[in-house]
């Protein structure tokens, strides 16, 4: 009775413990664990397949075609890029000015410093020669001297016009000009800081300006609809040109020096030559609103920027649209540039963006003197992957006219299209 005791007591601690008993020995046999030990196995194996695995390698960069679009909390009006270094500055209508880095490399944008010394709009920046110093102008009245490496404030020239100044440009330097919104032309000794010239000869804003490459004629353009010629070597006015529909906003020396074009508020591209800059000597239509800024990129081809949000291609003589550079959509630009390398192109816009575009093909292009007609409906020409080839109606806009005319009609608008000469 005692053996059946125990011998139910053991029985009933292996059926707790999942164990199997041999009555007819009366023993217990050992617990099977063999799950268990398969489990133990199966971790100790795959601690050393994670030992004998190597860590994953950290993933390349992604390298881009132009860098990524620079975002600001106002609208940006100007951009400059540095004459040797991948840096571009922007100044806003705040009167904050931002200085950045660029790169292709994904995510490799990186803004270096910000200023706020100005008082009310920023209009326009620009690097120095040796790219150790940043000019901006204000309609503060005042011109901002800054180092490029920290941002520092190196001199500041508080009441530089009796109006809000609209123009710049650094002519070597020692020299820098400036225009204002009342059409005020000054000239100023950096060494110094005094102005030795200044006339007023516009009766509205001065938009742009352009110097020969002898430093010698200094050509402005204005929203009275005139261009203007100085003589700085001899401190001199020469002369003005005849007036032009609607406004003058930019200007630009082509052709060596030969033609100088002029961008305007009625969306033509008017041309002078050198020697005769009194009355134009051909003029085109864009098919484009106001033209606000230009910038050459070869002898005979600029990028034109347009407040239909449109950066295009222009060869000159033959005057053709050669396409579309790039475009914010919907939004005015303010302004262009072209990088020291002659890589990219540099916009600002009503977006509150600067946007990079890729314009190093440009240079290759050839245009030929036979004109095609352009079929009713056709699009620009995307020049770059991030230029819109189609879509809404501001990507038209080559020369000819897309209504349907009389042969009459047709044949005039190729002629005054082709030459535009007077």
């Amino acid at each position: 009775m005692w053996c059946a005791n125990v011998i139910c007591e053991k029985y009933l601690y292996a059926l707790s413990s999942n164990c199997t008993f041999d009555q007819e020995a009366g023993e217990m046999p050992a617990v099977s664990v063999a799950k268990d030990s398969d489990t133990e196995e199966d971790g100790e194996e795959n601690d050393e397949n994670e030992q004998d695995e190597e860590p994953d390698e950290p993933k390349e960069p992604k390298i881009r075609e132009t860098p990524e679009d620079i975002k600001f909390e106002a609208i940006v009006n100007t951009v400059a890029f540095h004459p040797t270094r991948d840096i571009l500055a922007a100044g806003d209508i705040d009167g904050d000015i931002y200085v950045h880095s660029y790169s292709c490399v994904e995510g490799g944008n990186k803004e270096l410093w910000s200023s706020g010394h100005h008082l009310k709009s920023c209009r326009e920046v620009a690097f120095s020669h040796d790219g150790e110093k940043l000019f901006s102008i204000s309609k503060d009245k005042s011109v901002h001297i800054m180092d490029v490496e920290g941002g520092k404030l190196v001199k500041r020239i508080s009441k530089a016009h009796s109006d809000p100044l609209n123009g710049m440009l650094l002519i070597d330097e020692n020299l820098l000009a400036t225009g204002d919104d009342s059409g005020t032309l000054k000239v100023w000794d950096l060494r110094r800081g005094t102005a030795f010239m200044e006339m007023k000869q516009h009766e509205e804003y001065i938009s742009g300006m352009a110097i020969d490459h002898d430093k010698k004629i200094l050509l402005t353009t204005s929203g009275d609809g005139t261009m203007g010629v100085f003589n700085i070597k001899r401190r001199r006015f020469d002369l003005l040109s005849e007036f032009q529909n609607g406004d003058l906003t930019s200007v630009a020396i082509m052709k060596r020096g030969k033609k100088v074009a002029c961008g305007s508020s009625e969306g033509m591209i008017y041309l002078f030559n050198w020697d005769g800059f009194g009355a134009t000597s051909d003029r085109f239509a864009v098919k484009a609103e106001s033209v606000d800024s230009i910038i050459p990129i070869t002898d005979s081809i600029l990028c034109a920027a347009s407040t239909d949000g449109v950066i295009r291609a222009i060869n000159l003589l033959p005057n053709r649209v050669i396409g579309s550079v790039g475009q914010h959509v919907g939004e005015p630009i303010e302004q262009i540039a072209k990088s020291y390398d002659g890589h990219f192109l540099a916009s600002c816009a009503h977006d509150q963006k600067v946007k990079f575009w890729d314009i190093s093909s440009l240079s290759a292009i050839t245009v030929s003197d036979y004109r095609r007609r352009k079929k009713k409906g056709g699009n620009l020409k995307s020049l770059s992957k991030k230029a819109f080839g189609g879509g809404d109606d501001f990507f038209s806009g080559l020369i000819e006219e897309t209504e349907i005319k009389k042969p009459e009609e047709k044949e005039e608008e190729e002629e005054d299209s082709d030459s535009g000469s007077d």
